[in-house]
This record gives structure tokens, C-alpha cells and sequence, in this order.
């Protein structure tokens, strides 16, 4: 019957139907074709999967995410990024990729990031010369360094989903992120050195400048940290830790650097609002198919064909990627993360991959979704912000996109660059 549901969806989506009702629809035609389920029990699934306790970390986070933007620490952690790199060629651009990696531990939004970095950075980008399609790719695929830094939304979706410890794949998505940073400075560095596109200063500030800097930041550093710290040890669970980072960040924005006024406060709420109801909404929808397929025995399914593919947990692993990649280009990375988490997690574990290993690839892979056409939520947001043609910044963005698939390779031949730092501060799993 499953098939019926797959050929519903595409049919909805040919016909330009909004994703989050195509999935819905064609999910609850499965309840009504198959006798033993009824409508009643899709509802039942659309709220109990809404009323998990860990979901509740999704709003909290994104509730925290606008606060701190609004506070005033978007602007001293600019500030921050320019003294460090800023003497560099495309000093913007460099900072860029350096503020996405710093950003990435408050906004926990890679297509939020992007946005925000499109209408700071990118008009003076322009000013300076670069050209529209460097500008937009260097923005957009830097955002994707959020997938890893915690909090990221995307890990709270799959470790809620596929029952993995939130902590660990927090801890776990400290060193890619920091990889993908250098990853992505690279390439920005060695086009701006070849096009002389200019430097914000012209020599390394001296290290007094750099530390004050950081310091007038040093709130927005200790987040993450605190986060982290807070969960290994059995402070708060990754839901009190997202009402810790409300309470958090409304104390910062008022009492430290006075900034979150009354009216940014409700403007901060109307928005979180919005953006928490669009995730909720795909969120149960989701879950709808989730007990579908597993109902119908599509993982084992799937499973049972795929190894017999191949055996190899590595082959296993590039093959999955691809496919999250092709999805990511048609499909929201929040979507791709409630439907295949329940099929794809099952499969790699059965092969002997680590959840936690599994889970930084596969939030990586469809956050580049949202850089890629047809759909790019992302990459339409920056080139409309920037007025750059589509096809400008396709061209422009293919050095980023190997130096990320780069990043995803070493990932997967080697594990134990993501586990690492997990097993040492939880114990090997």
C-alpha cells in the first residue's frame, strides 16, 4: 500500500501543493486504505508526537535564538570576527564563515543565519567589490556550519526521533563544525587573494584588541558551553536546558547589555511563534508517516535491500548520503529529518555504525539541501536579499560544495572524529 502513498505525494507536489499538506494527505490515505488503522489513530500520532517532553527543547531553542539575535550580541560578535580575521583578502567573506561558526551555538537555524548574514555583511560585500554570486554562496554554505554547532535544531529533531542522546550529538558536532569552518575559509581566502578582493584592515590587530573583543561576546561564548556542561552532568535534560536558554538569554538582553527593549520583546515573540508552529505543524505530519511506514515494514524492507547491495557499513553509509542529498534538494531539511530518521537510523545501527556517528552526516547532508535548487529555502532568501541571479550563484558556490563533501567523506571513513570527543567526556557508548 505504500506505494500508493509515495505516487499521492509526488502527484500533490506536481501540483504545486504546500510539502507539509502533500505529506498529510498522502499519508492519512494509507490509514484509510488499510482496515486494521483508522483516522483516529493518525491523530493520535500527530499529538503525542507534539507533546513529547524532549520536543519541548525545539521551541525553547528557537524562543532563545531570536532573543539573543535581538539582544545585541549579532552586532559584538561581528565586531569579534573582524578583529580576528578581517586582515585577511575578503576580509568580509572570511568573517562570514567564521560568524556562521559562532552563531551557529544561538541561532540553531542554518536558513535563520544565512538571512541575518545576508542583510549585515552582504550590502557591504558588494560595496567592496565582490562579486554577487561569490557573496551569496559565501553566506548561504557558511550557514550550513549550524548543523553541527550546538544547539542545533536539526539534532534535537533526530535525537527526539530516533531515541539518541541529545548531549552526545551535541558534543559530537563540536569538531566537524569546527572543520567545516576551516573547510569553508579556504576557499573563500584563496578566490578573494586571486580576485584581490579587499581586506578590512590592513594588518593583524594586536592580540589586547582581539581579547576585549572577545570579551565584550563572552556571554554568547559561554552559552554553548554552559549548555553542555549543564546536560553531561545532570543539571537540567535537553528540555530544561532549552528553558534555561530562554531564561538565559531574556537576562542578557536586559540586565547585561541592556538592549531587548519591550517592543523587540513582542516582535521576538510574534516571530518564534511563527517559526515554532511551521515546525510543530511538520513535525506531526511526519509522524503520520512514521507510523506508516514502520506499520507497513518499509524499513525492514528497505533494509533487507540494501544489504543485500552491499555489507560494507562505509559504501552503506555514501550510498544513504547521496540519497539525502537528492531529497534535501526537493525537500525542507526538517521534513527529510522526521521521514527517514526512523528508516535510515535502524538500517546503519543493524551494520554497526554509532547513532550519534550517523546522526552529524545525515543533519549535515540535508542542511545542504537548503543551499541546492529547485527549492533552497536558504539560497532563494540570500540571492533575493543580494538581487543575485540563481545561476550566478550555482557557478559561484561549487568550490564550497566540494570542501563540505570533503568534510562529509572524512566523516564517514572516520568515525572516530566525531566520536571521539563524546567517548571522552560521556565514556564510550
Amino acid at each position: 500500500m505504500m506505494w500508493v502513498v509515495v505516487i499521492l505525494f509526488l502527484a500533490l507536489l506536481i501540483i504545486k501543493m504546500p510539502l507539509v499538506y502533500a505529506i498529510g494527505i498522502a499519508s492519512l490515505s494509507y490509514y484509510i486504505m488499510v482496515p486494521d488503522l483508522t483516522i483516529s489513530i493518525a491523530v493520535q500520532r500527530m499529538v503525542s508526537t507534539t507533546q513529547g517532553f524532549t520536543m519541548l527543547a525545539i521551541p525553547f531553542f528557537i524562543l532563545c535564538g531570536s532573543l539573543m539575535n535581538a539582544s545585541g550580541i549579532t552586532d559584538r560578535l561581528v565586531k569579534f570576527s573582524m578583529k580576528c580575521i578581517g586582515h585577511l583578502f575578503g576580509g568580509l567573506a572570511c568573517v562570514s564563515c567564521l560568524l556562521s561558526a559562532v552563531m551557529g551555538g544561538i541561532s540553531g537555524s542554518a536558513v535563520a543565519d544565512a538571512t541575518m548574514e545576508a542583510r549585515i555583511l552582504g550590502p557591504s560585500m558588494l560595496k567592496r567589490g565582490y562579486s554577487k554570486g561569490y557573496s551569496a554562496a559565501v553566506v548561504a554554505l557558511s550557514s550550513t556550519i549550524t548543523a553541527t554547532i550546538p544547539p542545533s535544531v536539526g539534532l534535537i529533531i533526530f535525537g527526539a526521533i530516533g531515541n539518541v542522546s541529545i548531549g552526545r550529538l551535541f558534543v559530537g558536532g563540536i569538531v566537524p563544525g569546527i572543520l567545516m569552518t576551516i573547510a569553508l575559509l579556504i576557499p573563500s581566502y584563496l578566490i578573494a587573494r586571486k580576485r584581490n578582493y579587499a581586506r578590512e584592515s590592513e594588518k593583524t590587530p594586536p592580540l589586547k584588541e582581539i581579547g576585549a573583543s572577545l570579551w565584550e561576546c563572552i556571554w554568547a561564548m559561554l552559552f554553548p558551553v554552559l549548555l553542555i556542561v549543564g546536560i553531561r552532568f545532570g543539571v537540567f535534560t535537553a528540555s530544561e536546558a532549552g528553558a534555561f536558554a530562554v531564561v538565559y538569554a531574556l537576562f542578557v538582553g536586559k540586565f547585561i547589555y541592556k538592549e531587548l527593549t519591550r517592543e523587540s520583546l513582542v516582535k521576538v515573540m510574534k516571530d518564534a511563534m511563527k517559526d515554532c508552529s511551521v515546525v510543530l505543524f511538520i513535525t506531526a505530519v511526519a509522524a503520520i508517516f512514521g507510523y506508516a511506514s514502520t506499520y507497513s515494514g518499509l524499513p525492514q524492507i528497505l533494509a533487507t535491500a540494501l544489504t543485500k547491495l552491499t555489507e560494507s557499513k562505509y559504501l552503506m553509509m555514501i550510498v544513504l548520503t547521496l540519497f539525502l542529498f537528492i531529497m534535501g534538494m526537493f525537500m525542507e531539511s526538517t521534513v527529510n529529518t522526521m521521514l527517514f530518521t526512523p528508516i535510515m537510523l535502524p538500517i546503519v545501527m543493524n551494520m554497526g555504525v554509532d547513532p550519534v556517528h550517523f546522526g552529524l552526516i545525515f543533519e549535515l547532508t540535508v542542511i545542504i539541501g537548503a543551499m541546492t535548487p529547485p527549492v533552497g529555502t536558504a539560497m532563494f532568501s540570500v540571492c533575493d536579499i543580494l538581487k543575485c541571479p540563481v545561476e550566478e550563484y550555482v557557478k559561484e558556490s561549487m568550490p564550497f560544495f566540494g570542501m563540505i563533501f570533503v568534510v562529509i567523506a572524512l566523516m564517514i571513513f572516520f568515525p572516530d572524529m566525531v566520536l571521539w570527543l563524546p567517548n571522552l567526556v560521556y565514556g564510550a557508548a
